[in-house]
């Protein structure tokens, strides 16, 4: 049997154990150990217990749980509402209103946390009750979030980044200074789609408050401010290079419960339901995590993702069809895998191809990180989908239907990019000249 074939066997019986209602990271599990024991000559217990330890132990993952917790704290205390209260007369004549807030506080959250999942479970916990609340559209929120939570990942810092610029000999700076254009683009692209569907739909959107004065949304905005100045304080500590972005989760979880101390809404019930609620999700997020680095194991050892690379290479395509096939692999790859094992195990045949054609390696580092977000929202192993079914208990299958627009959203990024190479290198290039 062909490594294809192996890759199409393994991808069946995923979804056949998805759709039988296996738990997903027992599902992910399971499918990496038939691969290594029927496919490989490794043995796939000493395997299983490495990939489980390797995530546990991880350090740069250590900012999930803090930065969850952090979540929670605003979430049950007033906090999330006295924001909401403050935006809200800013966003009453834009199309979609505070529906903007998913992809507002992704992207600002993204610059701090670095992680996808824990951008999405973050913003989810804190806005996703307050919308519905409120009365908006849940898929719409919920497809949103799914999508807006990648920015976690290419707006900087972040790890993925790192670790292409690693596989890439790539400068980390002009990486991370690549990012930001492609990210406001981004967010724009979602924006553009929630104010269209908001025109859309009129009667799923709750109606505008009335108008009111400058000074009304002024104090009104009085209430944005703590938070304001915790995220600004975060941001500025991490650029600083003063503190780590675990260190930085840190800062955010004793900022945001001296916040809702000081505003008399932190009493003990809600420490410890916060505190509780910060270890499921982060225990979930990690198991599933887990699972995914041992199918990971089960690519490598297989060697799919490389022969998947080396049929791309063997095609001798212009290079505008080379980034149209790298596309559809990666898609592929994102099916089975997460985005920072798609670098590793590709980065050796695939490189070389980008370099030969011509493409600037930091304009193709922005490119696979646009791919790895699509592939966050991919089913059968998208992890924000499966952050968001276990913190709503709307089923994954759902979630990704409802993302569909926002992945329309990404693959618009792609081509812009692609077509005008200028949005990722511009910054890069006036900040710290042009590379020779």
């Amino acid at each position: 049997m062909g490594l294809l074939e192996i890759g199409a066997l393994l991808l069946f019986l995923m979804l056949l154990m998805l759709s039988g209602g296996v738990w997903i990271a027992m599902t992910l599990a399971i499918v990496g150990w038939v691969g290594q024991a029927f496919f490989t000559n490794t043995l796939p217990g000493k395997n299983l217990f490495s990939a489980f330890w390797e995530t546990a132990a991880s350090w740069e993952l250590a900012a999930l749980p803090m930065f969850i917790w952090m979540g929670e704290i605003l979430y049950r205390t007033r906090l999330s509402e006295q924001m909401f209260d403050g935006l809200s007369p800013w966003l009453s004549r834009v199309p979609g209103r505070l529906m903007h807030t998913t992809v507002l506080g992704c992207g600002i959250f993204g610059s701090v946390s670095g992680s996808s999942a824990a951008t999405c479970a973050t913003i989810a916990k804190v806005a996703l009750p307050e919308l519905e609340r409120r009365g908006y559209n849940r898929d719409l929120a919920l497809g949103s979030l799914a999508a807006a939570g990648g920015l976690g990942i290419l707006i900087p810092p972040s790890i993925t980044m790192v670790v292409y610029a690693v596989a890439a000999d790539a400068s980390v700076i002009r990486l991370f200074l690549a990012g930001f254009l492609p990210g406001l683009l981004l967010m724009g692209l979602f924006s553009l789609y929630i104010g269209w569907w908001s025109l859309r739909h009129p009667e799923q959107v709750p109606a505008a408050e009335p108008p009111t004065t400058l000074w009304n949304k002024l104090r009104r905005s009085g209430s944005l401010i703590p938070c304001a100045l915790l995220i600004v304080f975060i941001v500025w500590v991490l650029v600083a290079g003063i503190a780590t972005a675990t260190e930085c989760a840190a800062w955010g979880v004793v900022g945001s419960l001296a916040i809702a101390a000081a505003g008399g809404s932190l009493n003990w019930r809600n420490f410890w339901d916060a505190l509780a609620g910060a270890t499921r999700v982060s225990c979930m997020i990690m198991f599933i995590l887990a699972g995914a680095a041992f199918l990971t194991k089960t690519m490598a050892f297989t060697g799919i993702p490389r022969e998947l690379a080396e049929f791309v290479a063997s095609l001798n395509l212009s290079p505008y069809g080379l980034i149209a096939i790298l596309v559809v692999v990666y898609l592929i790859l994102g099916t089975a895998l997460d985005g920072i094992s798609m670098i590793v195990l590709t980065s050796a045949v695939v490189l070389p191809l980008i370099q030969k054609a011509g493409f600037d390696l930091v304009w193709f580092g922005i490119f696979i990180i646009l791919l790895i977000e699509i592939a966050e929202i991919t089913p059968p192993v998208g992890f924000n989908l499966f952050v968001l079914q276990n913190m709503t208990g709307v089923d994954s299958n759902r979630i990704a239907r409802v993302t569909l627009p926002f992945f329309a959203c990404m693959l618009v990024a792609i081509a812009l990019i692609t077509l005008f190479p200028q949005i990722v290198t511009s910054v890069p290039n006036a900040l710290m000249g042009v590379p020779r």
